[in-house]
């Protein structure tokens, strides 16, 4: 069964979907393109790990809303230097629930596209963002943006590509598009200047060029039919349950979109 939104379906992320989704759709935009290089250049899937310090809270939250690549490592025992100047409270009687700081053991994948004659040096980078990338002030969010920067600085071409509503974007100088996923694309002639795609769900995803040398052009990568294979092949549709409501909670224009499409598949 196909998804019922023509763009990106934005309960992959809500139903806790992410992880398989993200690895298989970084599997299958390798595959798109590995056949179209021009002989001289390669495709490889890796792979940035790191543990990163969390509340609990926000782990369950985020397990329950995209699951994303997680290993629970082990329970933190948090001592402060200001721990021995806080004053010893009353005796009371009952207790009081605590919990420890996790360390949270993330993996991410992406995608390099490498020349090797004359010389092997990285041309391409393929990004598709995870959770982790997108939470404010994590390790996540600064070994990606320190990661990005190299990209801005002209180290490589970069393509990055947003498939998720939750989470807060890295910041550029203009406002992003008012749209809730996009492409963005930085050229290693022209950075730090980029080029954005806006992307959403009620319309198919962009078809995004991936750089290669000036000297080979661009590989045009369409999305669309990537994602709507995932969801085939996958059987999203047991788990999406579009019946419920989502957070981030969809638009009005969203909401009527698929009330549309259920009232069409109950007849």
């Amino acid at each position: 069964m196909k998804s019922a939104f023509p763009g990106m379906d934005p309960f992959i992320e809500a139903r806790g979907l992410w992880s398989d989704f993200h690895h298989k759709l970084i599997s299958a935009i390798h595959d798109a393109i590995a056949d179209r290089l021009p002989p001289q250049f390669v495709a490889r899937i890796d792979e940035r790990h790191y543990v990163d310090v969390i509340d609990p809270a926000e782990e369950v939250k985020q397990r329950r809303a995209f699951v994303p690549d997680v290993v629970v490592e082990s329970a933190r025992n948090q001592h402060s230097e200001s721990a021995a100047a806080v004053a010893v409270a009353e005796p009371s009687v009952g207790s009081v629930v605590m919990h420890p700081l996790l360390e949270v053991e993330q993996r991410e994948i992406y995608l390099e596209i490498w020349e090797f004659d004359p010389q092997r040096r990285l041309v391409t980078c393929i990004e598709v963002l995870s959770p982790t990338n997108k939470r404010y002030g994590s390790i996540g969010w600064r070994d990606y943006d320190r990661k990005r920067q190299m990209f801005f600085q002209g180290h490589a071409n970069l393509v990055e590509i947003d498939l998720l509503r939750g989470g807060q974007r890295l910041a550029m100088v203009e406002p992003w598009p008012a749209s809730p996923y996009y492409a963005m694309v930085v050229r290693k002639a022209s950075a730090p200047e980029t080029r954005v795609w806006p992307a959403h769900s009620l319309a198919p995803l962009p078809s995004v060029p991936v750089p290669l040398t000036p000297q080979c052009g661009d590989i045009v990568l369409d999305l669309q039919p990537l994602v709507d294979a995932i969801f085939r092949r996958s059987r999203y549709a047991t788990d999406v349950q579009y019946q419920l409501p989502i957070d981030p909670a969809l638009t009005s224009a969203e909401s009527a979109f698929l009330q549309q499409q259920l009232n069409a598949a109950s007849r």
